[in-house]
């Protein structure tokens, strides 16, 4: 990372920034180029080791790239606040953000009750009694995190700011 000051070294504050994103984008392999795809998430830390889930229909493009090559690239980001220093007539972007990789898995239908709820608690405080019904016509699947980094840029300027 060339920007070391920005760089967030603590797990356990890059797994925060992750629990305050609502997008995850990842990248497949399509014939060399990158397949980017925004997704709903959920998230399983256990230890150091992450797992991020998702779901979709039942077929696409995204799951033949992922039989071709399961690897892939994922990041996130929040905490956007533009910053105008009018005094000095320039501006910065506030954020926080994660990049990482690691690899795709298909999960069983027994598998994909519990991946739901873990990413229906992604967006909800409370448990979310979800149709149940669904599940065999959900195809979910998950990332199992290899490696990971965080960024943030967090500047405080005195002058007009407008946020999102």
């Amino acid at each position: 990372m060339r920007r070391t000051d920005r760089e967030v070294k603590e797990f356990d504050e890059i797994v925060a920034i992750m629990k305050k994103c609502d997008v995850c984008r990842i990248a497949l392999n399509h014939d060399g180029y990158p397949y980017i795809l925004p997704l709903n998430f959920g998230m399983a830390v256990n230890g150091k080791s992450i797992e991020l889930y998702f779901h979709g229909a039942m077929e696409g493009m995204k799951y033949d790239l992922m039989q071709k090559d399961n690897r892939a690239s994922f990041e996130m980001d929040c905490g956007h606040r533009l910053v105008t220093d009018t005094e000095h007539g320039n501006c910065t972007m506030e954020y926080e953000s994660v990049i990482g990789k690691g690899r795709m898995e298909v999960l069983s239908q027994e598998e994909a009750e519990k991946a739901l709820s873990i990413l229906m608690e992604h967006y909800h405080q409370e448990a979310f009694p979800f149709n149940h019904a669904i599940i065999p016509q959900t195809k979910v699947f998950k990332l199992v995190v290899e490696h990971v980094t965080g960024k943030a840029r967090k500047k405080f300027l005195h002058n007009t700011s407008h946020g999102r």
